[in-house]
């Protein structure tokens, strides 16, 4: 696999960001946006990748992509206060959805899907926390695979994965279902118990809305 960054992100996910490339809007203009609750938490082909208790009363659900840095900054800043305050305590039923801005996102997040024994969220943990390794370099595949060794890829699985329609098309589908149905429109956007709140949201802010 020894692409250059043009090759990679024509062929990893080729047709696959009917959407394109989405850029941060200001809060203000989807904070007030509420959507069914119900329908929100039903999960998409790939089921959900969730956290917490399920049956918690709370809910976060957060549509996301591996290369934005607004959504490292979430993570980086307020992710570990918010998962030991609300998450790791069952106070709240935490959901990761894909919202991939480009190709490059859309392998990544396929790489966590496919990540052995359930390393889901350990490996969405270690792309955030060295996505200028991987996210902003001209050739990208070799530090993915760098990465992706760490949590228990072998290269054959590593390529394997990357080639595996299936769950193309199943990244897919959660991403324009989010656009479609619930208005997912910039990354990371928050549904905090149905109530739309796209940005990068701070442990203050995320008190103030789970109270």
């Amino acid at each position: 696999m020894k692409f250059n960054r043009r090759q990679f992100l024509g062929q990893v996910g080729a047709g696959s960001l009917a959407l394109g490339a989405v850029s941060m809007l200001p809060r203000s203009a989807a904070a007030a946006d509420k959507v069914d609750l119900a329908e929100l938490l039903k999960p998409g082909p790939l089921g959900d990748n969730q956290l917490g208790d399920p049956k918690s009363a709370q809910s976060v659900v957060e549509y996301a992509s591996l290369t934005c840095s607004h959504c490292k900054h979430f993570h980086d800043t307020t992710w570990k206060p918010f998962r030991e305050k609300y998450v790791d305590t069952n106070k709240v039923n935490f959901i990761l959805r894909d919202f991939p801005l480009d190709p490059l996102a859309t392998a990544a997040i396929m790489l966590c899907h496919a990540a052995p024994n359930n390393n889901f969220f350990p490996m969405v943990d270690l792309l955030f926390d060295q996505q200028e390794k991987w996210a902003f370099v001209d050739n990208p595949v070799p530090a993915l695979l760098e990465l992706s060794k760490q949590v228990g890829f072998t290269q054959e699985t590593f390529e394997l994965t990357l080639k595996n329609q299936a769950l193309l098309d199943g990244v897919n589908a959660v991403k324009e279902r989010g656009a479609n149905v619930f208005g997912v429109n910039a990354t990371p956007t928050f549904f905090i118990n149905g109530n739309r709140n796209p940005g990068a949201l701070t442990i203050e802010e995320m008190d103030k809305l789970l109270a």
